[in-house]
């Protein structure tokens, strides 16, 4: 090597070894700080869990009013207990919190969250009635807060796919949907331990209609927009947890003069019409999970299901956390449309009780 190969070699390797601090620091992102506040619903294990795996999360706090329980999922995630949510808002460390706290707790909590400037993701739904719900949404929407709730069918690559569709025309004037959303936990005893809160509607709101009922509902809501009045039957079947109930079939008329049912329950051992849109111009079912869409606009045929569909965005809590490091377009769900549906399903047990239609409050 002679000299001037051995002088420019030595420059570039300079040049390396000062750029490599620079090249380090673009590379490495520093954590998102969470606090875990309340964590007594049943996705608590799974949310844990997505946390764990993101090298780009640190959790600090862990806060719930069951001391054995925030300890429990504290150790999960290697972060710290307190006493009192206080310390959580507290710290300017927080950028933001998950609650997955009892429903009935959520509007203080939420509330608290947002004097503190704490981004959110809240388990759905939002609150007990659709009063405190749109008070809890003004309050974050006026903070200038993340927020999202844990709607997942929204990821779902099937109704992204109708949504396109229907924005472009392609169902001509829709007139009727269904929407399905059920499971057999009461029948498998899912709410018999830790979980006996969401069997309860004082404590949860809702019993198993409006647990599962409000995810479907979402989506119908989603593609369709806002409804404008209902009414439900919904029952107890089996009594497994008191009077508590398991199942429900709502109707509702839409703003756009669509008319809709829902239907969900715990005491279902299938599910396989999950949801149905029907227009003048074309007509889409979801049957075990496949879909069938027939269209002429669209030029698709429902001999066969669709199979090009289009790539789902990342979980509910995910979004949020890429949101709050910074990235945009997250397709977050609103706090206005979080309200908006338990207003939608406070209507539908009032009109189940009352036995009649019932208007949605500010719709």
């Amino acid at each position: 090597m002679n000299r001037r190969d051995f002088l420019r070699n030595t420059t570039v390797a300079a040049v390396a070894v000062s750029a490599a601090p620079a090249i380090l620091a673009q590379t490495t992102k520093p954590k998102v700080t969470l606090g875990f506040v309340g964590c007594a619903h049943i996705h608590t294990p799974g949310f844990v869990d997505l946390l764990k795996k993101r090298e780009d999360v640190r959790v600090k706090w862990v806060w719930d009013h069951d001391q054995a329980r925030a300890e429990k999922r504290a150790q999960q995630l290697n972060a710290k207990v307190t006493a009192s949510a206080d310390q959580v808002w507290s710290d300017p460390e927080i950028a933001g919190v998950v609650i997955c706290s009892e429903t009935t707790r959520h509007q203080a909590l939420v509330m608290a969250g947002a004097r503190a400037g704490k981004h959110m993701f809240v388990e759905k739904p939002l609150g007990i009635t659709a009063r405190e719900s749109f008070i809890m949404a003004r309050a974050i929407e006026s903070a200038n807060l993340l927020f999202t709730t844990g709607y997942f069918m929204r990821t779902d690559p099937k109704h992204l796919y109708l949504k396109d569709q229907i924005a472009k025309g392609n169902f001509g004037k829709i007139t009727r949907a269904r929407g399905s959303n059920c499971h057999s936990g009461s029948l498998g005893g899912w709410f018999d331990t830790e979980w006996r809160w969401m069997a309860d509607p004082k404590i949860a709101g809702v019993g198993a209609f409006g647990d599962l009922g409000t995810h479907k509902l979402d989506i119908l809501m989603w593609l369709l927009g806002d409804v404008v009045s209902g009414t439900a039957n919904i029952k107890t079947v089996t009594g497994r947890y008191a009077d508590c109930d398991e199942c429900g079939e709502g109707i509702m008329e839409f703003k756009n003069g669509v008319i809709a049912t829902l239907a969900a329950g715990w005491v279902d051992v299938a599910d396989p019409v999950q949801l149905l849109i029907s227009g003048t111009e074309g007509h889409a079912v979801i049957v075990n999970n496949q879909l069938y869409y027939e269209s002429k606009k669209a030029g698709t045929s429902a001999k066969e299901p669709i199979t090009n569909l289009p790539a789902g965005p990342k979980a509910p809590l995910h979004q949020f956390v890429d949101a709050v490091a910074g990235a945009t377009g997250e397709p977050l769900v609103t706090p206005t449309e979080a309200a908006a549906r338990v207003a939608v399903m406070e209507a539908l047990y009032k009109g189940a009780k009352q036995k009649k239609w019932v208007k949605v409050a500010g719709a």
